[in-house]
């Protein structure tokens, strides 16, 4: 299990491997361009080469890039639906230059429409839109918190858009521990982690999950708010994501955190206690975890 965190593109991609050498990161995610407007990004070919070879050449793998917060597969707006397409199509050829496996999209809101209608927007987009890319990168659907007409809270619901997507190889989860927290499942506790993995696995096959973001929450379990914190500092706890990094059912996926910083030390702090945590600081020292291994 891979662990970094997401990190800032400003200046070069070659600055964003410097940053995450200094924080220790072993995988990384990066935005393709400004998050917050619809303003195409393209990447030089030969900073693309750069950035490629020295991922390489640090172990960083894999990079990971996240669409802009505007995109909304789901909404009825007619316009706003085109730019997310064009968005997300953009977002899959930058992944291709710049050597990413991994696209991580919100998938959004119904906004006025009904919740059935806006799965049917987000499942008919992705068909095309993977149907129109011959890159191989695969399209990671981000659980969301539940607030408002948000898509893709549960599990039920993240199977079921990727299901009117034509379920192909391409789809998969981006599981984000704040938003699951958030939108009712329990991952502060060893049985509500067991229970939310068995489901998650019940639902949608543990092959589909590409990417863990890990994030603590600031808020309460079930309260649909999308608020993170540092790792150990909020409602998850680090015993929670002691039994997450240490279940069989997560063993190999990458792991980015998304926790407030305001300095490296931030950041160091938060990866820090991840590897403590993933090192079975409480599960080596205590064998009633519970945890079926027939996995």
């Amino acid at each position: 299990m891979k662990l970094g965190l997401h990190i800032s593109i400003a200046g070069s991609l070659m600055l964003a491997v410097e940053r995450a050498r200094k924080r220790n990161c072993e995988t990384i995610q990066i935005f393709a361009g400004n998050p917050r407007n619809w303003e195409r990004w393209d990447p030089d070919k030969n900073d693309a080469a750069d950035f490629r070879a020295a991922c390489t050449q640090y172990g960083i793998s894999p990079v990971v890039v996240h669409a802009p917060y505007l995109v909304n597969l789901g909404t009825p707006d007619e316009k706003i639906y085109a730019r997310s397409k064009a968005t997300v199509a953009n977002g899959l050829r930058v992944c291709d230059i710049i050597g990413s496996p991994y696209y991580v999209v919100h998938t959004g809101s119904s906004v006025s429409s009904t919740k059935r209608d806006g799965m049917l927007r987000v499942g008919a987009a992705l068909a095309e839109l993977v149907a129109a890319d011959g890159s191989g990168v695969a399209i990671l659907l981000e659980n969301m918190a539940g607030a408002g007409s948000s898509l893709g809270v549960t599990f039920e619901e993240l199977a079921e858009i990727i299901e009117i997507a034509g379920g192909g190889g391409r789809l998969g989860i981006c599981f984000d521990t704040c938003h699951a927290f958030a939108g009712g499942y329990d991952l502060a506790t060893k049985t509500g982690v067991e229970d939310t993995l068995r489901a998650l696995d019940a639902a949608l096959g543990m092959a589909r999950v590409g990417l863990i973001h890990a994030n603590d929450s600031k808020y309460a379990l079930g309260t649909a708010h999308d608020r993170h914190a540092g790792i150990g500092e909020g409602y998850i706890g680090n015993a929670g994501f002691d039994y997450l990094l240490n279940h069989p059912l997560l063993s190999g996926k990458p792991v980015v955190l998304e926790t407030p910083r305001q300095t490296v030390a931030d950041d160091l702090r938060n990866i820090s206690a991840l590897r403590e945590l993933k090192n079975n600081r409480l599960l080596k020292t205590n064998n009633t975890s519970g945890f079926s291994r027939n996995t």
